[in-house]
């Protein structure tokens, strides 16, 4: 939640930026309105301060200019005194307030911190449109075992348990823990949800925990980590196994302690976070083979939940399908043949639920009529599982002869994937050493994400 000041007089400049950093953490400054556009970074600045009168860029192409690409951010003025007139067609173009100079201190503050309000609370609008978008409306199932998984989550729901959800990647994790938060007393806080195996090591802890201003060369400003972006709400620690092993017992203070080390600051900072965590890894065995603390397996496992693989509760198929259908159909009413739908229950879906999306997704695409038959699907299988099948005969080699170098590209890529293109859990997913996975991506220029929608 950062504010930029635009304001092209130095000591003017210094004044504000020293002001206004009494009231809001994170102040960043432009010399002109030039610099400032430049600057300007809506990931970063909720709020704009932009001094009206500036040569070339002034301050109502700065307001019209910052509104086109962030509608959202707040843009104060500062005019100079019998300037109203000016004042008031920023307001009409969209400004949420004006400071008259020379503005009065008390005055300048009340009006940062009213901003800040308006921010924080769209912020918590936008989350909680999140946390109902991924209610329980999003879990589709049928099958008594996934029912067995959920209701034991529901159980938990109203304590402050760690939950650690295990099962493969696609079997609904994340929807199983946003069960948890919007079901929780912690309800109306934050969900917050972090991939600890897609953020690089050299970034994880800074990414967690957060570090001071000046902790290390270039942390030019603070950076507030996830355990406090989530305070008094949930954090969702996926892919957990990755967690780095010389991280893991600063994970395990914060679980024990209720408190974060800052990096760079001196006391640690109390947060109030209930965490759910999730993996695709036997932790229990990589606890025992040591390439897991035991002690932090224990303290993330106070519940364990397993989510069953699509393979094993077919049943569910035909409800998911029903429900992609709905999804990517647009205004076309498809629906799947029997035997078709046969086949969708039969295949192995080792991509989960998220493969089984895919395949939905491409088939509604290519479907001529109403209906779904068999060899459509089997096209869609083919594609998404990157291995000939056909009808009722499982694999099979087409009679005019198949490439093995297009076959192995098919099936890396699938499994890249599967794996959400994490090349080390994708190494270990075909039993090969990670640097042969590297040389045979690049072999048949496999690009990162590829192929994901």
């Amino acid at each position: 939640m950062g504010v930029l000041i635009i304001e092209d007089d130095a000591s003017m400049r210094e004044v504000l930026a020293f002001q206004v950093g009494e009231v809001a953490p994170d102040v960043e400054v432009a010399v002109n309105g030039q610099a400032g556009l430049e600057a300007f970074d809506p990931a970063r600045h909720a709020i704009v301060i932009t001094d009206l009168k500036m040569p070339k860029v002034d301050g109502m192409t700065v307001l019209r200019k910052v509104l086109e690409r962030a509608p959202q951010t707040l843009v104060v003025v500062v005019t100079a005194f019998g300037d109203v007139a000016v004042a008031v067609d920023a307001m009409k173009a969209g400004a949420f307030d004006f400071i008259p100079k020379p503005f009065d201190r008390e005055h300048l503050r009340s009006v940062i911190r009213k901003a800040l309000s308006v921010t924080a609370l769209r912020t918590r609008v936008t989350e909680l449109e999140e946390t109902l978008a991924w209610g329980e409306r999003s879990l589709v199932y049928s099958s008594a075992r996934m029912g067995a998984a959920i209701t034991t989550v529901d159980r938990v729901a109203g304590s402050d348990a760690t939950i650690l959800l295990t099962g493969e990647s696609g079997t609904g994790k994340e929807l199983l823990a946003r069960r948890v938060h919007a079901r929780s007393p912690r309800r109306a806080g934050p969900f917050v949800a972090v991939n600890c195996g897609a953020i690089p090591r050299e970034l994880l802890e800074s990414e967690l925990f957060g570090h001071a201003r000046g902790a290390f060369t270039g942390a030019v400003k603070e950076h507030k980590g996830r355990f406090e972006a989530a305070h008094r709400g949930t954090l969702f620690l996926d892919e957990i196994g990755e967690l780095p092993v010389d991280l893991q017992p600063k994970l395990l203070r914060v679980l024990e302690s209720g408190a974060v080390d800052v990096l760079g600051r001196e006391r640690p900072q109390p947060v109030d976070v209930r965490i759910v965590a999730a993996t695709n890894r036997d932790l229990a065995a990589k606890a025992t083979a040591g390439r897991f603390r035991t002690d932090l397996y224990f303290r993330l496992a106070v519940i364990e939940v397993r989510t069953p693989p699509l393979r094993e509760r077919p049943e569910d198929v035909p409800v998911l399908v029903e429900h992609f259908l709905a999804k990517w159909s647009g205004t076309r009413r498809l629906r799947v043949a029997a035997d078709a739908m046969a086949m969708l229950r039969e295949a192995p879906w080792t991509g989960n639920v998220r493969e089984l999306e895919n395949a939905v997704r491409r088939f509604c695409l290519l479907a001529d009529g109403e209906v779904i038959g068999a060899d459509l699907v089997v096209e869609a299988l083919r594609l998404t599982s990157g291995i000939p099948v056909a009808a009722g005969a499982g694999i099979v080699l087409p009679a005019g002869g198949v490439s093995l170098r297009d076959l192995e590209r098919q099936v890396i890529l699938k499994a890249l994937q599967t794996n959400g293109f994490n090349q080390s859990q994708t190494a270990k997913f075909l039993r090969v050493p990670r640097h042969i996975l590297l040389y045979r991506m690049k072999k048949y220029g496999i690009a990162e994400g590829e192929g994901q929608p």
